[in-house]
């Protein structure tokens, strides 16, 4: 669905940030993008959605480059950005002018997104709060059953029962045409939601797993000085250490954050994991 490769691009004053940068993104999949602060997430997402354009190599969407913005694609992607800016109108109105130019659009289920985020459909878009907003282009976006999903961190400014709900409705919208990306540094926030984890850093994606295959080969949890366990990541937390281990039959959920420090922290030992 999303092919990059060998994706070069900077900005003038900051330089280079992604030197031949290259990956693929399938349909099916719920992806988790993580990295630090000025990683080049958001500038990542542009480019998949044709608003920015590579120095050097490319970045195709259903086979086409990005950057032609052709209508039949740009019909099949939706991003909810991190800072957005709404017009004083009602819900109402924004669904019948915008809805046009995405031909999968579904009012019932707009309907049903917006009755589980609990916002009424008849409030104007201005006298909502931020949260509120965000809500509601998440079901807009939902509702447009756009093939490709692009969310730049959508869990900011949501209160704890909003990003519970926004996981279920996430989780629940998946299916076999629609790949979802979801760039966060909250990355508790997408729970058990995602089925690839990919991690930027320095210009280049430096890990991209699925969780089936990381729930394979790491086991994460609290250990004690003393214990016997192949350790491949540990972090000092209260009463003992938090602890990426070589999985050896044991069943535990995978720990974004632990994984994220762990693979920043020491990228090599633990891609060499999968290479064994």
């Amino acid at each position: 669905m999303v092919k990059i490769e060998d994706l070069t691009f900077g900005y003038k004053r900051k330089g280079l940030l992604f030197d031949n940068l290259s990956m693929n993104l399938f349909p099916g999949k719920i992806y988790g993008l993580f990295g630090k602060n000025g990683a080049g997430k958001t500038t990542l997402l542009k480019h998949i959605a044709g608003l920015l354009f590579p120095k050097k190599g490319e970045c195709k969407v259903f086979e086409q480059h990005s950057s032609d913005r052709k209508p039949g694609v740009l019909a099949d992607i939706f991003v909810i950005p991190e800072e957005f800016e709404l017009p004083g109108i009602s819900i109402e109105a924004f669904v019948v002018i915008n809805s046009p130019f995405f031909p999968k659009f579904d009012n019932i289920q707009m309907e049903k997104y917006l009755e589980e985020f609990q916002i009424s459909n008849g409030q104007k878009l201005t006298t909502m709060s931020y949260g509120q907003k965000k809500k509601f282009l998440i079901a807009f976006g939902l509702s447009t059953n756009a093939q490709l999903l692009l969310m730049d961190e959508p869990t900011n400014g949501l209160d704890i029962p909003s990003k519970s709900q926004f996981r279920k409705i996430i989780a629940s919208s998946a299916n076999d045409e629609r790949c979802i990306l979801v760039s966060t540094h909250q990355v508790r926030d997408l729970g058990n939601i995602i089925d690839q984890v990919t991690i930027i850093d320095e210009g280049k994606i430096i890990f991209d797993q699925s969780i089936e295959e990381i729930s394979k080969e790491f086991a994460f949890g609290k250990i004690k000085d003393g214990e016997e366990h192949e350790v491949i990541y540990s972090e000092e937390i209260l009463g003992g250490k938090a602890a990426i281990c070589k999985n050896k039959g044991m069943d535990s959920e995978v720990d974004l954050e632990l994984l994220f420090n762990g693979v920043i922290n020491n990228r090599e030992k633990i891609n060499n994991e999968f290479k064994k």
